[in-house]
Protein backbone atom coordinates (compact mmCIF):
# COMPACT_ATOMS: atom_id res chain seq x y z
CA UNK A 1 0.00 0.00 0.00
CA UNK A 2 1.27 3.60 -1.25
CA UNK A 3 -0.19 6.20 1.88
CA UNK A 4 0.48 9.63 0.54
CA UNK A 5 -1.04 11.94 3.27
CA UNK A 6 1.16 14.74 4.63
CA UNK A 7 4.18 13.24 6.38
CA UNK A 8 3.09 14.20 10.05
CA UNK A 9 -0.11 12.72 9.39
CA UNK A 10 0.82 9.62 7.54
CA UNK A 11 1.06 7.67 11.11
CA UNK A 12 -2.83 7.41 11.20
CA UNK A 13 -3.74 5.49 8.14
CA UNK A 14 -0.43 3.42 7.77
CA UNK A 15 -0.96 2.22 11.00
CA UNK A 16 -4.29 0.93 10.50
CA UNK A 17 -3.15 -0.50 7.54
CA UNK A 18 -0.44 -2.18 9.22
CA UNK A 19 -2.58 -3.48 11.76
CA UNK A 20 -4.50 -5.44 9.09
CA UNK A 21 -1.25 -6.76 7.87
CA UNK A 22 -0.47 -4.34 5.32
CA UNK A 23 2.88 -3.59 3.82
CA UNK A 24 3.31 0.02 3.70
CA UNK A 25 5.24 2.86 2.15
CA UNK A 26 4.81 6.21 3.07
CA UNK A 27 5.54 9.29 0.04
CA UNK A 28 3.29 12.39 1.06
CA UNK A 29 2.01 13.79 -2.00
CA UNK A 30 1.31 17.47 0.08
CA UNK A 31 3.10 19.05 2.31
CA UNK A 32 1.21 21.92 4.75
CA UNK A 33 2.79 25.11 4.87
CA UNK A 34 1.63 28.46 6.91
CA UNK A 35 0.12 30.97 4.58
CA UNK A 36 2.23 34.14 3.39
CA UNK A 37 0.50 35.68 6.16
CA UNK A 38 -1.22 35.29 9.28
CA UNK A 39 -2.91 38.65 9.19
CA UNK A 40 -6.55 37.74 7.99
CA UNK A 41 -6.63 34.71 10.38
CA UNK A 42 -5.45 37.09 13.11
CA UNK A 43 -7.70 39.26 12.46
CA UNK A 44 -10.74 37.50 12.68
CA UNK A 45 -9.71 36.02 15.75
CA UNK A 46 -8.90 39.55 17.60
CA UNK A 47 -12.91 39.46 16.71
CA UNK A 48 -14.49 36.52 17.64
CA UNK A 49 -17.06 38.65 19.66
CA UNK A 50 -18.37 39.25 16.47
CA UNK A 51 -19.47 36.04 14.95
CA UNK A 52 -22.06 33.83 15.57
CA UNK A 53 -20.56 30.64 13.96
CA UNK A 54 -17.12 29.25 13.58
CA UNK A 55 -16.71 26.43 10.83
CA UNK A 56 -13.58 24.22 10.74
CA UNK A 57 -13.09 21.69 8.24
CA UNK A 58 -9.73 20.14 9.18
CA UNK A 59 -7.27 18.69 12.05
CA UNK A 60 -5.11 21.21 9.81
CA UNK A 61 -6.75 24.23 10.34
CA UNK A 62 -7.62 23.43 13.99
CA UNK A 63 -4.14 23.00 15.11
CA UNK A 64 -3.09 26.24 12.97
CA UNK A 65 -5.85 28.28 14.32
CA UNK A 66 -4.86 26.99 17.93
CA UNK A 67 -1.58 27.70 17.24
CA UNK A 68 -2.64 31.79 16.92
CA UNK A 69 -4.98 32.21 19.33
CA UNK A 70 -1.70 31.25 21.81
CA UNK A 71 0.22 33.76 19.72
CA UNK A 72 -2.34 36.13 20.18
CA UNK A 73 -2.94 35.17 24.06
CA UNK A 74 -6.29 34.35 23.35
CA UNK A 75 -7.88 31.21 25.09
CA UNK A 76 -11.10 28.81 24.78
CA UNK A 77 -12.92 31.44 26.82
CA UNK A 78 -13.02 33.75 23.42
CA UNK A 79 -15.28 30.47 21.36
CA UNK A 80 -17.38 30.75 24.68
CA UNK A 81 -20.37 32.23 22.79
CA UNK A 82 -19.81 30.35 19.35
CA UNK A 83 -21.42 27.74 17.76
CA UNK A 84 -19.30 25.65 16.02
CA UNK A 85 -19.09 23.18 12.95
CA UNK A 86 -16.77 20.49 11.98
CA UNK A 87 -16.39 18.59 8.98
CA UNK A 88 -15.82 14.72 10.32
CA UNK A 89 -15.07 13.31 13.13
CA UNK A 90 -11.14 13.91 13.26
CA UNK A 91 -11.78 17.65 13.08
CA UNK A 92 -14.49 17.41 15.91
CA UNK A 93 -11.97 15.37 18.15
CA UNK A 94 -9.36 17.83 17.86
CA UNK A 95 -11.62 20.68 18.54
CA UNK A 96 -12.91 19.17 21.54
CA UNK A 97 -9.41 17.76 23.08
CA UNK A 98 -8.79 21.48 23.76
CA UNK A 99 -12.38 21.70 26.00
CA UNK A 100 -14.15 23.71 23.43
CA UNK A 101 -17.80 21.67 22.93
CA UNK A 102 -18.74 21.14 18.59
CA UNK A 103 -22.91 21.69 17.89
CA UNK A 104 -22.74 20.40 14.84
CA UNK A 105 -20.66 17.61 12.88
CA UNK A 106 -22.60 16.56 9.28
CA UNK A 107 -23.73 13.45 8.53
CA UNK A 108 -21.46 13.28 5.40
CA UNK A 109 -18.13 14.81 5.96
CA UNK A 110 -17.94 16.81 2.35
CA UNK A 111 -18.92 20.52 2.22
CA UNK A 112 -22.57 20.27 0.79
CA UNK A 113 -23.38 17.98 3.77
CA UNK A 114 -22.21 21.31 5.44
CA UNK A 115 -24.40 23.25 3.72
CA UNK A 116 -27.27 20.99 4.41
CA UNK A 117 -26.75 21.49 8.28
CA UNK A 118 -26.76 24.59 8.41
CA UNK A 119 -28.87 26.43 6.10
CA UNK A 120 -31.65 26.74 7.95
CA UNK A 121 -29.55 28.28 11.48
CA UNK A 122 -27.43 30.89 10.06
CA UNK A 123 -29.23 33.47 8.33
CA UNK A 124 -28.59 37.06 9.46
CA UNK A 125 -25.68 35.44 11.28
CA UNK A 126 -21.63 35.84 10.84
CA UNK A 127 -20.24 33.47 10.63
CA UNK A 128 -16.19 32.42 10.23
CA UNK A 129 -14.67 29.70 7.80
CA UNK A 130 -11.11 28.87 8.78
CA UNK A 131 -9.56 26.40 6.23
CA UNK A 132 -6.68 25.82 3.88
CA UNK A 133 -5.54 28.52 0.92
CA UNK A 134 -6.46 26.25 -1.59
CA UNK A 135 -10.52 24.94 -1.01
CA UNK A 136 -13.13 24.60 -2.81
CA UNK A 137 -15.71 27.83 -2.42
CA UNK A 138 -19.09 25.36 -2.23
CA UNK A 139 -19.19 26.46 1.58
CA UNK A 140 -19.18 30.35 1.60
CA UNK A 141 -21.18 30.19 -1.74
CA UNK A 142 -24.14 28.54 -0.23
CA UNK A 143 -23.99 29.83 3.11
CA UNK A 144 -24.22 33.15 1.46
CA UNK A 145 -27.01 32.56 -0.49
CA UNK A 146 -28.65 31.33 2.98
CA UNK A 147 -28.42 35.07 4.58
CA UNK A 148 -25.04 34.14 6.05
CA UNK A 149 -22.86 36.92 6.57
CA UNK A 150 -19.70 34.79 5.86
CA UNK A 151 -15.90 35.63 6.67
CA UNK A 152 -13.18 33.11 4.99
CA UNK A 153 -9.72 32.61 6.68
CA UNK A 154 -6.79 30.99 5.52
CA UNK A 155 -4.94 29.44 8.05
CA UNK A 156 -2.55 26.70 6.00
CA UNK A 157 -1.56 26.13 2.62
CA UNK A 158 -0.88 22.23 1.10
CA UNK A 159 2.02 22.62 -1.39
CA UNK A 160 3.74 19.95 -3.56
CA UNK A 161 6.59 18.11 -2.24
CA UNK A 162 9.02 17.82 -4.67
CA UNK A 163 11.20 15.84 -2.46
CA UNK A 164 8.45 13.13 -3.11
CA UNK A 165 8.95 12.77 -6.95
CA UNK A 166 12.14 10.52 -7.02
CA UNK A 167 10.88 8.57 -4.69
CA UNK A 168 7.40 8.30 -6.23
CA UNK A 169 8.92 7.49 -9.39
CA UNK A 170 10.76 4.64 -7.76
CA UNK A 171 8.59 3.10 -6.14
CA UNK A 172 6.44 2.85 -9.42
CA UNK A 173 8.88 2.21 -11.47
CA UNK A 174 10.31 -1.47 -9.57
CA UNK A 175 7.49 -4.16 -10.82
CA UNK A 176 7.98 -6.24 -7.88
CA UNK A 177 8.25 -3.34 -5.32
CA UNK A 178 5.18 -1.70 -6.96
CA UNK A 179 2.20 -1.09 -4.42
CA UNK A 180 -1.23 -2.84 -5.22
CA UNK A 181 -3.16 0.32 -3.85
CA UNK A 182 -2.54 4.10 -3.53
CA UNK A 183 -4.77 6.32 -0.98
CA UNK A 184 -6.23 9.35 -1.62
CA UNK A 185 -7.64 11.22 0.85
CA UNK A 186 -8.38 14.48 -0.34
CA UNK A 187 -8.42 16.37 -3.35
CA UNK A 188 -4.93 17.88 -3.03
CA UNK A 189 -3.35 14.63 -2.73
CA UNK A 190 -4.80 13.71 -6.44
CA UNK A 191 -3.62 16.54 -7.76
CA UNK A 192 -0.19 16.76 -6.30
CA UNK A 193 0.15 13.00 -6.91
CA UNK A 194 -0.84 14.01 -10.87
CA UNK A 195 1.88 16.65 -10.99
CA UNK A 196 4.75 14.88 -8.93
CA UNK A 197 4.33 11.77 -11.50
CA UNK A 198 4.27 14.09 -14.47
CA UNK A 199 3.44 12.81 -17.83
CA UNK A 200 4.69 9.27 -17.46
CA UNK A 201 2.53 6.49 -16.82
CA UNK A 202 4.34 4.32 -14.58
CA UNK A 203 2.33 1.08 -14.29
CA UNK A 204 -0.91 3.23 -12.64
CA UNK A 205 -3.13 1.06 -14.86
CA UNK A 206 -1.82 -1.79 -13.00
CA UNK A 207 -2.50 -0.22 -9.58
CA UNK A 208 -5.96 0.14 -7.96
CA UNK A 209 -6.38 3.34 -6.59
CA UNK A 210 -8.60 4.17 -3.42
CA UNK A 211 -10.95 7.16 -2.80
CA UNK A 212 -11.91 8.13 1.18
CA UNK A 213 -15.15 10.16 -0.82
CA UNK A 214 -16.80 11.71 -2.90
CA UNK A 215 -15.12 14.68 -3.90
CA UNK A 216 -11.65 13.02 -3.59
CA UNK A 217 -13.12 10.66 -6.18
CA UNK A 218 -14.10 13.91 -8.22
CA UNK A 219 -11.30 14.89 -8.73
CA UNK A 220 -9.55 11.48 -9.64
CA UNK A 221 -11.94 11.04 -12.25
CA UNK A 222 -11.61 14.90 -13.23
CA UNK A 223 -7.84 14.00 -13.97
CA UNK A 224 -8.15 11.20 -16.22
CA UNK A 225 -7.98 8.78 -13.29
CA UNK A 226 -10.24 5.78 -11.62
CA UNK A 227 -11.76 4.65 -8.83
CA UNK A 228 -11.22 1.01 -8.06
CA UNK A 229 -11.97 1.35 -3.58
CA UNK A 230 -14.76 3.61 -2.42
CA UNK A 231 -15.01 4.37 1.32
CA UNK A 232 -18.31 4.34 2.38
CA UNK A 233 -17.75 6.07 5.87
CA UNK A 234 -15.69 9.63 4.62
CA UNK A 235 -13.23 9.27 7.48
CA UNK A 236 -9.83 6.87 7.64
CA UNK A 237 -11.33 3.89 9.11
CA UNK A 238 -14.03 4.20 6.50
CA UNK A 239 -10.89 3.97 3.77
CA UNK A 240 -8.96 1.28 5.44
CA UNK A 241 -11.95 -0.87 5.70
CA UNK A 242 -12.84 -1.03 1.64
CA UNK A 243 -9.59 -1.82 1.13
CA UNK A 244 -9.22 -4.64 3.33
CA UNK A 245 -12.71 -5.43 1.77
CA UNK A 246 -11.68 -4.88 -1.74
CA UNK A 247 -8.23 -7.12 -0.71
CA UNK A 248 -10.32 -10.00 0.66
CA UNK A 249 -12.87 -10.28 -2.54
CA UNK A 250 -9.36 -9.60 -4.51
CA UNK A 251 -7.93 -12.41 -2.58
CA UNK A 252 -10.89 -14.84 -2.64
CA UNK A 253 -11.63 -14.25 -6.89
CA UNK A 254 -8.24 -15.63 -7.04
CA UNK A 255 -8.53 -19.01 -5.01
CA UNK A 256 -11.72 -19.45 -7.02
CA UNK A 257 -10.08 -19.46 -10.71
Amino acid sequence: MLVGRAKHQAGALSGELRKRGAAVIEIPFIEIRRPRSFRPLDAALRNLDTYDWLILTSVNGVEAMWERLAKLRLTKKSLKHLRIAAIGPATKKAIERRGVKVNVVPKEYVAESVIRSLRNRVKGKRVLLVRAKVARDVIPIQLRKAGALVSVAEAYETVVPRSSRTRLRSALANSRQRPHVITFTSSSTVRNFVALLGSQEMGIDKIKLASIGPVTSSTLRELGLRVDIRAKEFTIPGLVDAIMLAAAELGSSRSER
